[in-house]
């Protein structure tokens, strides 16, 4: 199998490295922007959101710009990485201190905790742990001017919704429209697998953004080296390809499909007994436990196996609670869960995470992924796996098979622009100027390309370019854009624009195209390798290598950002389903009318019958092309009419 992505790291160990306060870098990142009213923390997994919110609670509490703390989680089992915590010791002003009557984080009814809030609101105590939906009866019943001089820290933030049916968002818009109420956001994948925004634009307006990204968390670890994101194409039920791409010498997640997805069985217990016995025999189940012991077939290497699919509360929790308290590299080799196994429970020592089926949330990919990507030294490579199935030629589901692959394709390239090394690019100066000379090796000068002229313009490119490329890969027309079926030109200079004219309609045109040409150029070059030739530097553009000094913005935007990759996937499948996919795409753009079709059919007989071949969408003559067109047409027709 071959990766769509490879991003190598320098392994610095700056992630991990404190300053004198006992702060991370991300930490002090965020503690520096303490005094803003409004803060939006965006962060990845494990890089210590939970204690970088405690600085900055804490300081609040002590300078006095506010006298409660309101931590809201999306579930309880998140609360545990906001109990108390000792901070002085490593150089901290203060402790963080939460009582157990004001952790509602625990099992217990919504109206006995919406009263134990009020009390809380009424005391004299400054901190208060809660979930999503505790918050949200609370905020009902007391009303959102009860919350002046608070600091309320919500988690997983890209849970609210600027639609005005969320009621989370409702509650974040409320506290906005009070004068006094502090408010911390924080995430790890701002963007919504939905592509509705988080927040309106005048209001994400008023918050300090606060950005470490991916690549400057990975790049920091002491033992990840390198990280790969590839897929792997199946026929038939997906338990008998499992063993192509699972192996149990590499500690695993394994993710099954949802039982209303097409790659699912509908009986989630038995696949998960097909996978147990096709890596071998049950030895034994652990009774405390309900850790599966199997003996591997191939040799009897006993394989310690965490069963989260099981929906027996009590069993499932004995699994999630030894997971919970996982110590040792040996504790566990095999995790097969159903959604994100998002328990409680971080797993460090997870090489591999192996999913089964598309995932329409990006938000959920990047989780998953972030389970995999946490530094540890029993390993040095991380690998997301997504095991497809092929799209079928005969199949009438074709369609939403090859559009599901192309969704898929398109997430892992997001991936990529999290996760890879990022440039910074500028405008190619005048022969002979001096400034060049101080540019970093990560400098790129582009020729043509405008400089950020408005602070719009800067700030988008400073914090949102992520998010933007969510948007742009959540579309629908650029999924179909992957395979090379549009022309380069009219994805980087008209389809882009209209996302970022749609995300962004207080830009004028001016600053669209200077956001535009940043952006494509980030998109196309980012994960590219800079070859230095004596003085001279190259880099790899979609297989071509060019010359920095040649390097300007009409090269760029005749590049296809997605084109290789839809070159790795095609290696991956058979000429036949490869086919069928280049002509499922090639129907997004034909032109046609039914009547036009309809009139062609013979002519397409007629053609097949003396050229003993069917017409060809690659042909020379633009009568055969045509007629390639229309079958495409007329077989998309008859598959749309099957399915009502």
């Amino acid at each position: 199998m071959e990766n769509i992505i490879n991003v190598t790291y320098e392994t610095t160990g700056r992630t991990t490295a404190v300053n004198e306060m006992g702060m991370r870098p991300m930490q002090a990142r965020a503690y520096a922007a303490r005094n803003s009213q409004y803060i939006l923390l965006k962060a990845p997994p494990a890089s210590g959101k939970s204690r970088a919110l405690m600085f900055i609670a804490l300081d609040k509490l002590k300078t006095g710009a506010v006298k409660k703390v309101i931590v809201a989680v999306p579930e309880r089992s998140i609360g545990k990485s906001f109990l108390s915590t000792e901070l002085v010791k490593y150089g901290f002003h203060s402790d963080w201190q939460v009582s157990g009557k004001y952790n509602l984080c625990v099992p217990g009814g919504e109206n006995s905790k919406v009263e134990t809030f009020k009390e809380f609101m009424n005391s004299n105590e400054t901190v208060l742990l809660c979930t999503h939906a505790t918050l949200r009866f609370a905020f009902d019943k007391i009303g959102a001017a009860k919350f002046g001089n608070c600091l309320v820290a919500v988690d997983e933030f890209h849970h609210v919704s600027a639609d005005y049916e969320s009621k989370l968002g409702e509650l974040v818009r409320a506290l906005m429209q009070q004068k006094n109420v502090h408010i911390l956001a924080m995430t790890g994948s701002y963007f919504r697998g939905d592509g509705i925004p988080v927040l309106s634009y005048e209001d994400e307006a008023k918050f300090y953004k606060v950005t470490y990204n991916y690549y400057e968390q990975l790049n920091g670890y002491t033992y990840l080296k390198s990280l790969g994101i590839g897929f792997h194409f199946y026929s038939g039920k997906y338990t008998s390809a499992i063993m192509e791409v699972l192996d149990t010498d590499k500690k695993t997640i394994l993710h099954i499909p949802s039982v209303n997805s097409g790659e699912s069985t509908k009986d989630k217990y038995i696949e998960v007994d097909t996978i147990i016995d096709a890596i071998g025999t049950v030895d034994h189940v652990d009774s405390e436990t309900n850790i599966i012991f199997v003996s591997r077939r191939s040799d009897g290497k006993i394989i310690k196996v965490a069963d989260l699919v099981n929906d027996n509360a009590a069993e499932r929790e004995k699994v999630v609670e030894y997971l919970r308290n996982v110590t040792d590299v040996d504790d566990v080799d095999l995790i097969i869960a159903l959604g994100m196994a998002k328990e409680g429970f971080d797993w460090p020592f997870c090489e591999h995470a192996l999913t089964v089926g598309y995932r329409g949330s990006l938000t959920e990919i990047i989780q998953i992924i972030g389970r995999c990507t946490r530094d540890s030294d029993n390993k040095t490579h991380a690998q997301f796996t997504n095991l497809i199935a092929e799209p079928d030629a005969e199949s009438e589901e074709v369609v939403e098979s090859v559009n599901n692959m192309l969704k898929a394709i398109t997430a892992s390239l997001l991936m990529e622009q999290v996760l890879a090394p990022n440039f910074n690019f500028k405008p190619k100066l005048p022969e002979g100027s001096d400034e060049d000379k101080a540019d970093d090796a990560r400098t790129i000068r582009v020729g043509g390309m405008r400089q950020p002229s408005t602070q719009n313009v800067k700030n988008i490119l400073d914090s949102d370019l992520t998010d933007l490329k969510a948007n742009i890969l959540q579309d629908p027309q650029i999924a179909k854009a992957v395979s090379g079926v549009v022309d380069p030109e009219v994805i980087n200079k008209i389809m882009i624009p209209k996302i970022i004219m749609t995300k962004y309609p207080h830009l004028s045109e001016d600053e669209v195209e200077e956001v535009r040409e940043h952006l494509v150029a980030d998109m196309v070059i980012r994960g590219s390798n800079v070859k230095t030739d004596g003085n001279r530097r190259f880099i790899d553009m979609s297989g071509k290598f060019v010359n920095l000094d040649e390097l300007n913005i009409d090269l760029i935007d005749s590049i296809n950002p997605f084109q290789q990759a839809f070159e790795v996937i095609s290696k991956s499948i058979t000429p036949k389903v490869l086919k069928s996919i280049q002509e499922c795409i090639a129907a997004f753009k034909v032109n046609m009318t039914d009547d036009e079709a309809i009139y062609l059919w013979p002519k397409i007989n007629e053609f097949v019958k003396v050229t003993r071949r069917q017409p060809s969408l690659d042909a020379l003559d633009p009568t055969e092309r045509r007629l390639a067109e229309a079958l495409i047409y007329l077989r998309q027709l008859k598959r749309d009419q099957k399915n009502g």
